[in-house]
This record gives structure tokens, sequence and C-alpha cells, in this order.
């Protein structure tokens, strides 16, 4: 079960009393106050395991509690510490104050360890407490009691490209052939009810992270259909590759617009990230109807056809992977960064989209490094 938010009311352990003992021993006349302080209360913490790609082991736990401090005792005996809660989560797992929607952690990198929510601190014993003036103390500290917090967790994918598209266009297909994930493909609307992710191998040695969410209609960031409850998922993303059917009753332009406007609606830092275009199930069409039907989808959106090659290579050095005349076009830097006839089932322009999102990735990821500098 794909489980990616849930709601936890949290808390550390308080901590252990201290003791009130006095030395009684035969033979040892007034021993004096030995009581031992209290252990300190369990803690809690949030670990990052790539293992785990749900919150779903969270599901139904409704209170999360570390372990009480245990309290001290006679002859100077400390009390044990409480055991600590650690909550493993995914790669990509906000932890959020559910009272005031604060992001406290964002949790990304593997291995990543954070301390949540401090245990109590134990109580003194009264041993601390003798002094000239009061040689038999008859108190003792008891322990601080621990923090709890209501939270939710938001698991948020973590890819490089994010694919966006209506339903029944083609993202499960194309990331099931262009990648090793293995997503339920059909023949009807919103197949896909959860979000995939897969590897896509350039070459040997390189590879990057797409992610594939349900289908977004007209009104997904509203509430309408599945796309808004799963479009967190490509926040993430660096790069947003948008798909359109050309075989779709559905006109591209309308499609285009549609998507961008849900986009725009639903997160303003999401619009702005970079996107390209891919035209879907081209072999549905004769290759004359594909490159007309892009040449009007072109225009219609406010874009020019390039027709020859030479220059679209002079604009977008890392993008001349073998496109085909036709369907070469060169866009400005604040419109898509390619728009890309392809076809998952014959596999038209399959491995230049390889090759174009990667070249893409890399652009913004140098980008953002030269921003970081």
């Amino acid at each position: 079960m794909f489980v990616d938010s849930v709601d936890l009311l949290v808390s550390s352990g308080k901590g252990g009393a201290g003791c009130v003992s006095f030395w009684t021993e035969k033979f040892v006349i007034k021993g004096g106050p030995d009581g031992g302080d209290g252990g300190k209360g369990g803690s809690v913490y949030f670990t990052v395991d790539n293992n785990t790609d749900t919150l779903s082991a969270l599901r139904g736990r409704n209170h999360i509690k570390a372990e009480n401090g245990r309290p001290g005792e006679g002859r100077k005996k400390y009390g044990r510490k409480g055991k600590s809660v650690n909550i493993v989560v995914p790669a990509g797992t906000q932890v959020i104050d559910a009272l005031t929607g604060e992001v406290l952690f964002d949790l990304v990198n593997e291995g990543e360890s954070v301390l949540f929510l401090e245990g109590g601190k134990g109580g003194l014993g009264n041993m601390h407490f003798k002094s000239s003036t009061n040689q038999r103390p008859t108190y003792a500290q008891p322990g601080l009691p621990g923090i709890t917090k209501e939270i939710r967790l938001e698991m948020k994918l973590i890819a490089d490209v994010g694919l966006v598209g209506y339903p029944s266009v083609g993202k499960s297909t194309l990331i099931s052939t262009i990648s090793n994930a293995k997503p339920k493909v059909a023949e009807y609307e919103f197949t896909t009810l959860i979000p995939n992710l897969g590897v896509v191998n350039v070459g040997e040695y390189d590879s990057f992270m797409m992610a594939d969410i349900p289908g977004i209609i007209e009104g997904a960031s509203s509430g309408k259909g599945l796309g808004l409850e799963f479009l967190k998922h490509i926040e993430r993303t660096k790069t947003l590759l948008l798909l359109v059917d050309i075989a779709n009753y559905r006109e591209m332009k309308y499609q285009y617009e549609t998507l961008l406007v849900e986009l725009q609606r639903y997160s303003k830092e999401l619009a702005k990230r970079r996107f390209a275009v891919a035209i879907t199930k081209c072999d549905s069409l004769s290759i004359d109807e594909v490159n007309s039907l892009t040449k009007q989808f072109l225009e219609d959106i406010g874009l020019k056809p390039n027709s020859t090659l030479k220059k679209y290579k002079a604009n977008m050095d890392y993008l001349s992977y073998g496109f085909k005349e036709d369907f070469g076009v060169y866009l400005p830097t604040n419109e898509p960064l390619f728009v890309l006839p392809i076809s998952s089932v014959s596999h038209l322009n399959i491995d230049t989209l390889r090759y174009s999102l990667k070249g893409f990735v890399k652009s913004v990821e140098e980008q953002e490094s030269k921003k970081e500098a």
C-alpha cells in the first residue's frame, strides 16, 4: 500500500525522579543521604533509509512515545535511561508541525539522522542537597517532563524529471519503456493510482531519476481527480516533462495550456520550473500527419518551428543528439526547452528523448550550482 502522508502524536520520555534515601547499615551511625539521580527520558529521532519507500509502516500508529527514565534508587544508584525511539522514513520526507504548518525538517539524504524531541532530564537525588546546615535533606527533584508534538509526515518523491499530463497520454508506458520502472499500463483513464519512480540509464555510467504521477485534469488544483493529492511529488523535481497526446480528443493546445494553468494554481514555484514537451502516441499517425500537427501545435502556442538542424545545434549543443530535421525546434529559455514527437510503442525518438532529458537535467544542475556559488 502506498502511503505518502500520516498524522502522528510524538512524545519524548519523561525524566526519572530523584530518590530520597538514607544510608542505613549495621555499625554505621547517621550514614547520611544516598538517594541517586533519575534517568534521562528517551528521545525521538528521525532516520532516512532508502530501503523504505512509503510511510505505510507508520500508518495506524497514532501515538509514538519514547520510554520514560527510571527513578533513582538508594546507595547512590542512578536510574536507567529511557529507550529512545528511532522513526525510519524514506528520503524526501518532510516533518511538519500539524498546528502551525511549519516545516520542521526536510529529510532528503540517505543515512541522515536528526534529533526531533529530546527526553526530559532526570531529577537529582537527595544526596546532592546535603550541606553543613542541612545534613538530612528529605527532598529530591522530580524528573522533567517529555515533549509532545502533533506532526504530519509528508513524503515527496525526489527525482530529476517529473512527468505531467492528462490521464492515458502515455506517461506510464513512457516510464516503463525508458526506465526500469514497471507501472500498471491499461487502456483506461487513471490507471496510475500511485506515483512511480524509475531510473533512466544514459550510457553505461550515467543515469537520472524520473517520476510518474497520476493524470492531471481540469480543476486538479482545486481537488478534482487524483492530481492534487500527488502534485506534491513533482515539487522536488529539477525539471518537468509535459506529455501532450497527439491522438487525444482534446486539442494539443488545450492539453498544454491546462497543464500549465493547473501547475500555476497549485504552486507558483512549480510553475517556474524549467520544462520540455513530448508529443506522445505518434505511432498512431503517419509521419506527415505528425509533422503537420506538430507544426500547428507550435504555432498555436506561439512558437516557430526551426527549419534547420544547424540552428538548433548552435543554440542547444547539449541537446544535439540526432534530432530529425522536421522535428528540430528552437525555443527560448522561458518557453519549453524542446518539443519532441515520440512513440513509446515504436520507440520513435525514445533514445533522443533520453539523451535530451539528461542534457536538460545537467544544464539545470549547472545553473543551480552557479547560483549557489
